[in-house]
């Protein structure tokens, strides 16, 4: 298995939490705070209902703020008291394997990504979707500073560069968690392909798959 995602690589070796469903009214009223009193409302209403969760959260993301505000007001306890965090019983061996480069190449190869994704029609596609930008599936890299950009806020070479910049910030933050990680094997990414597939193969036979 392949992804980027921490959130995706947690659920899919450690599962995730049962929580409750949110009702939609309390979905719709949070969605609507947001959008009229934006991203500093979800921040006071998280350190004021779950102040252990924002010591942890990533304080700038509207969609992580909001399912905690939600799940507060759904079952009236904090979201943190909900996520006990056990590690369910896997009916499979896990290896975990990262590719690493220098920093300073891996932002470069972010701000060239961002700029083809734009020549192959990142932008047409962002206009496509845009009449649901409020939902939270949109509140991603890429859309939202499109979405911004269609606003009027700024014209489009800054909206590009901002996706550059928070492309970045995102990338550095999914290191920060998987160095975290000890059971992460790095391999050099410039290293040449017969050598990573070498050392992982080595890696897969020490544990026995």
């Amino acid at each position: 298995m392949t992804g980027g995602s921490m959130l995706y690589a947690d659920a899919v070796c450690k599962g995730l939490d049962d929580l409750p469903t949110v009702p939609p009214t309390i979905r719709q009223q949070v969605q609507q705070a947001y959008d009229t009193q934006g991203l500093e409302w979800l921040q006071t209403e998280v350190q004021r209902l779950d102040p252990d969760y924002w010591a942890i959260v990533d304080q700038q993301n509207p969609a992580r703020l909001a399912h905690c505000v939600e799940l507060c007001l759904a079952t009236g306890q904090p979201y943190s008291s909900l996520r006990t965090n056990t590690v369910k019983q896997r009916p499979f061996r896990i290896v975990k394997i990262a590719l690493d480069r220098p920093r300073a190449q891996l932002y470069e190869r972010i701000d060239r990504r961002v700029e083809q994704m734009i020549a192959d029609g990142l932008e047409q596609e962002a206009r496509a979707v845009y009449p649901q930008r409020r939902l939270n599936s949109l509140q991603t890299v890429g859309y939202k500073e499109l979405f911004a950009y269609f606003d009027g806020e700024y014209d489009l070479n800054r909206a590009i560069e901002l996706i550059q910049q928070n492309s970045r910030h995102y990338a550095k933050r999914q290191l920060t968690w998987f160095r975290r990680d000890e059971d992460i094997h790095w391999l050099d990414a410039n290293e040449d392909y017969e050598t990573n597939i070498h050392r992982i193969d080595t890696l897969l036979r020490a544990d026995g798959v």
